[in-house]
């Protein structure tokens, strides 16, 4: 497990210098932000983040502070991905209910300034975990970190979104139908190989959608690598990587925030509920338990449906990056590493095969 951790803090933690392709003019940069962003000064110092396979995030520093840039990807893009604007917009929104979020700063939709639109945000301080096991923290940290992952998202399935002003972002209503087709044509328009599992599941998922449609401001990828834990306290101080925020139906997230747990070659996948006691992880159905007491709802049916669908919408994002590694646009130099789509897919259609696919 040491060796695990170290190697994935190796690759995704952290920053360094900018992947070739990811280059932009950082003097078209230091214009741009002389005069809109306070206490900016030149020379203005800029590192990619390592993690992250999406849109590429940098850490731009000048004698003035310290700050985040996130930008679109260059090249072609498939339609509505990477909206950088969107996740302004739920950042800032999200400010004005001292919600664990980045400072949103400042957005550029004019692609003429370095190429494609971004947005600056505060720079949070902390610790990022990409083994989800955790093995640098003790027990009972382990367990907080945990406890306030859950406490987190139902806050956000809590928010007023006609209060913060995004009462318009997103169509209320059929979420996982939506998010069906949308996440089908994606796949379809980035496809490399035929995964006969992906046919099968684009063609179940539409007819066995649960009949529940709850409705909230949704996270849309909400796991624990997109979540900053404070420097030294196990509690999270910032939810990042709003790309596929929404408003959807807030047992999609709850149960995204589980989807490693429903993966045959995951860190989970031989742990039993006691060995996860012992490691102070709350099992699902503790987690689900626990969720439901917060978010004042009752238990959660068709847990089998929500992990396939889930899983198949991991897979679906996966061939994007598959698509990006071909294209050279690939947010991450480790972006091929990531678990294949046809491995997920078979995943999913598991859960599939329980409902009777």
């Amino acid at each position: 497990m040491p060796d695990q951790q170290a190697d994935l803090e190796a690759r995704y933690s952290g920053v360094g210098a900018v992947r070739a392709s990811h280059h932009f003019d950082v003097g078209a940069l230091e214009d741009h932000l002389s005069d809109r962003l306070p206490g900016f000064a030149r020379p203005l110092e800029v590192r990619q983040f390592k993690g992250g396979q999406s849109n590429p995030t940098y850490s731009i520093s000048s004698p003035g502070g310290r700050w985040v840039l996130r930008r679109k990807p260059p090249g072609e893009l498939l339609p509505s991905a990477h909206a950088v604007e969107r996740e302004y917009r739920v950042i800032a929104a999200l400010n004005r209910i001292d919600f664990p979020v980045p400072e949103a700063l400042l957005v550029c939709e004019d692609a003429d300034v370095i190429g494609t639109p971004f947005y600056v945000m505060e720079q949070v301080e902390g610790r990022v975990f990409w083994d989800p096991l955790i093995p640098a923290l003790p027990r009972d940290e382990r367990r907080a970190v945990y406890d306030s992952m859950l406490d987190v998202l139902a806050r956000l399935h809590g928010a007023d979104v006609e209060a913060i002003g995004l009462a318009d972002f997103g169509r209320p209503g059929n979420y996982f139908a939506r998010q069906i087709r949308r996440w089908s044509k994606q796949y379809r328009a980035s496809e490399t190989e035929t995964i006969g599992e992906m046919d099968r599941l684009i063609e179940w998922l539409p007819d066995n959608v649960p009949d529940d449609d709850s409705v909230s401001l949704v996270h849309g990828d909400y796991k624990l690598d997109n979540l900053i834990v404070h420097p030294s306290e196990p509690r999270v101080v910032a939810v990042i990587d709003w790309e596929l925020s929404t408003l959807g139906h807030p047992l999609g997230d709850l149960t995204q925030s589980l989807a490693a747990r429903s993966m045959e070659f995951s860190p989970f996948a031989e742990l039993t509920d006691d060995q996860l006691g012992e490691l102070g992880i709350p099992t699902i159905d503790e987690t689900i338990a626990h969720y439901c007491e917060l978010a004042g709802r009752p238990d959660v049916e068709d847990l089998d449906f929500y992990f396939a669908f889930n899983l198949f919408r991991s897979a679906a994002v996966n061939q994007g990056i598959v698509g990006r590694v071909r294209d050279g646009t690939a947010a991450s130099e480790h972006a091929l590493e990531i678990w294949s789509v046809r491995s997920i897919a078979e995943s999913a259609l598991a859960y599939a095969r329980r409902l009777g696919a």
